[in-house]
Order: C-alpha cells, then structure tokens, then sequence
C-alpha cells in the first residue's frame, strides 16, 4: 500500500507553539477559515489540521499542530512526539509566542525544535496589545537569534508581514493538492477512526490514545491507494448529545456532521468486538437523511476471530438487528492495528463508488417502470388510480429518480419506497441511498 498526504503534495506552512498562544487563531487567518477550533482553552487542539491558503496569488497549507509542553499528562508527550515527527516535511516554521505572558523555558525548547529541522523559522509574538510597546515585548525574545514578528492575531496587526515573510521563505510551488473521493471517517470514541487513518496515511496524523475525545477537530489529508485518490476525513468521537462534557466537544460534533454533510462516502466504524449500536444507528440515520451513502467497518477484525466464535456471522447479525431500516448497508472488516482488510475495505468503497455514479438510459428505466406499476396496485387519488407517464434518472449523486404523474401529491412515500427498493434490486444499487420525486407531468409533455 502507498499513501500520500497533502503534506507531501503542496508547498506548507507548519504554526508550532505552546497551547493557548493562538496557534489556531493564526491557521484560521492564513487560511480564512474556521476549521481549527478555537477556545480560550489550553489543549483544544490535538490533532494535526490542514488547509489550504491563497495570498496575493500564491498558494501553500497551512498545517496546525497540537500544543508542545513538558507536562506529562496522557496527551501532552504524544503531541509533542506528533510535531516532531510533521516538521521535518514542511518548508517552513511559525513559531508562536505570547507577548503578554513573555518568554518562558518551554518556548526555548518550542524554537531548539524547530531549528532542528533546518528550515526557516519566524518567531511570531503574539498578543501585542500596544503596538507602541512592540519592541520592548519582543526583545527577550531576540536571543534566538532568528527571524521575529510581534503580532496582535485579535486586532490582525502585523499578520501582513507574516504573510510576506512565508512568501519570501517558501521555496517555488511544486505541485497541485490532489482530489479524490471524499471519504468521512466517523464513529463513537475510540471505534479506532484515528488509528485507521493514521495506518492509510503511514504517518501519525491524527493522534492516537485510549482516552475517549482524543478527535476534536474534523481532519482533512488525501491519500492515494493503489494508483487512485481519496480525501480522507477523521472526525471526533460522536457521543450521544446528552454525554457531551462541554463547549468543545459540542462544537466537535457539528463538525463531525458539517464532514458528513461535505462526504461523498462516509465510512461508519465499529468496535467489533461490541457490535453496532442504537448510537450508530442514529448516525446512519442522519447519513441517509443527508442522502450520503454509507460503509459499516467493523474494526478490529484480529481480535474478533480470536474472542467471538464466527464472529463475521455475529456481526452481521448484529448489524441486522440494528439497522432493521437499512438492511443492505454496505459492510467491510478491518483491522485498523495491524491494516488487514483494507484491500477488501477500498474495494467496497470503489463499488459503492462506481454504483453511486451509476448512469439507467430512461429506455430501460421505463420498460421496468411500467411492467412493475401493471403487477402492483397504484396509489388513488379520489376514486381514481393515479396515472404514471413515464421515469427518468437525474444528473445528482446517488442516483435519483423523476417521475412524471398526473397527481404527484398522491404518491404515498410508502409506495416511494417501494419503488426505491426495486430500483435498488432491478439496477445492482443495493446499499445506495436513492430518491424518487414526483412531479406533476407538464402540459404537452
């Protein structure tokens, strides 16, 4: 398996710090967005996050990294393995420092590493709050002897000359960030999301613990396996709402839904060993609402051929069980640990690809259409049948249906979805969330 990650495909721009300097605030500038979360909380941000940023006509990523500290919490020694390991891949290094606090040990520490790595770094004091002052707030901050910008991130006061600093500091553009098939990784905490994308992309992206709410942000990296591409979304752990501890993991959930909302195909993972749950069930709920198609990957595939007697058996049956209103929900096997069944995981979402871009001429559309409304009852308007003129397949993904009737307000959406479910049966798209819509057929049509 070969996977490739945009920090390796486009000119970037890694945002180091302690936590709570504004690291984030800064990607959101560069990038103009909104994708790091932001909170006046040390430790929002734990995973590696990546966007693109366009400036006066130069392109780059910016990648947000997880506060480096020296505590020795469960999080804080894996973050800081997590940016160690990323700076040797970008080009060049914002080192984020707060004015208002001034220099403390970790910073020295925070710039040793990133001047390890050779590439050119720029000390950014943030929280300047006078400018008058700027220079008296950044002189302890000389010694480093490398390039240095007070900033006020709040009041955007001197994020120009950053901008102009990375522009003169990135060497010349090299390639494009690919595209690909958007695949959303979602599921409860600790379902093994994080672990399966870090196993794709060969690297430790997403970071990685058995605490539960490791994920907050949704994370963004494309890949390519065997010669094709992907965009591959990590997302925070869904609890159930009622769980939620605070703020951030809320904010973590919208995002983990605007991901799905923006997916192609979302895959649903599972702790194999537990099976599905209502919870589960409720996010594919949402996904099919969403008219998004979805994969049941039941993670750790190793554990479950050694704990669980037919334990494929079992879990399909569980998934049965669970999911009563979406019976053909595409599932794959997987051992996020060890990366087996992935081959058989991309074939699923290859296929499930391919059928949700499935193209039905109208001819053969409407030859099944009509001899399957003359062998079952249609609905009734009044006392009189509702009279069908003909179907016809739409340019939307997945596959959506027309069709045309002399009184469209009176197609039950049972008797939609029993046409859905033989469109599904008739034209190999089993497992894809299809819509039919009724239209009331135009005069001369």
């Amino acid at each position: 398996m070969r996977s490739t990650s945009s920090l390796k495909s486009k000119r970037k721009v890694a945002i180091i710090g302690r936590p709570n300097v504004g690291k984030s605030t800064l990607f959101n500038i560069l990038s103009r967005t909104r994708s790091a979360v932001v909170k006046d909380e040390p430790g929002v941000t734990r995973d590696i996050n990546v966007a693109s940023a366009d400036w006066w006509g130069h392109t780059f990523n910016v990648v947000d990294t997880g506060g480096v500290t020296d505590m020795q919490d469960t999080f804080s020694p894996l973050i800081k393995q997590q940016v160690k390991s990323i700076l040797g891949s970008v080009d060049v290094i914002l080192a984020v420092m707060d004015g208002r606090s001034g220099m403390v040990p970790e910073d020295r520490d925070i710039v040793r590493l990133a001047k390890s790595v050779g590439k050119p770094v720029l000390l950014v004091i943030n929280k300047i709050d006078r400018f008058y002052e700027a220079d008296i707030k950044a002189a302890e901050f000389y010694e480093f002897a490398v390039d240095l910008q007070p900033t006020s991130f709040e009041r955007r006061e001197g994020v120009d000359n950053v901008i102009e600093w990375i522009l003169e500091n990135l060497p010349e553009e090299y390639s494009d960030e690919k595209e690909g098939i958007r695949i959303a990784i979602v599921g409860k905490p600790n379902a093994g999301k994080s672990s399966l994308c870090n196993k794709l992309l060969n690297e430790d992206r997403m970071l990685v613990s058995e605490v539960a709410g490791t994920t907050v942000d949704a994370i963004e990296a494309p890949i390519s396996f065997k010669d094709k591409d992907y965009i591959l979304v990590d997302t925070a752990g869904l609890r159930r709402a009622s769980k939620r501890k605070d703020g951030v993991e809320y904010i973590s959930a919208v995002k983990s839904y605007a991901a799905m909302d923006r997916a192609d195909i979302v895959l649903l993972v599972v702790d194999g060993l537990l099976g599905p749950t209502v919870q589960d069930a409720k996010v594919v709920e949402y996904i099919l609402g969403q008219h998004k198609a979805v994969i049941m990957v039941a993670n750790k595939l190793d554990l479950g051929r050694e704990q669980i007697p037919a334990f494929r058996t079992w879990f399909r049956s569980e998934t049965n069980d669970i999911f009563h209103f979406f019976q053909n929900i595409p599932l794959a096997f997987i051992s996020a640990k060890t990366g087996s069944g992935l081959d058989q995981l991309f074939e699923v979402i290859d296929d499930v690809w391919l059928r949700l871009n499935k193209k039905i001429t109208t001819s053969k559309l409407n030859d099944f259409f009509y001899d399957k409304i003359r062998k079952t009852p249609v609905p009734v308007h009044g006392v009189r049948d509702v009279k069908f003129y003909y179907i016809t397949q739409t340019k939307q993904i997945p596959p959506s249906f027309i069709t045309f009737t002399n009184h469209p307000e009176s197609v039950s959406p049972s008797y939609r979805r029993f046409l859905s479910k033989n469109i599904q049966k008739e034209f190999d798209l089993q497992g894809i969330p299809i819509r039919i819509f009724c239209m009331k057929r135009q005069k001369g049509r």
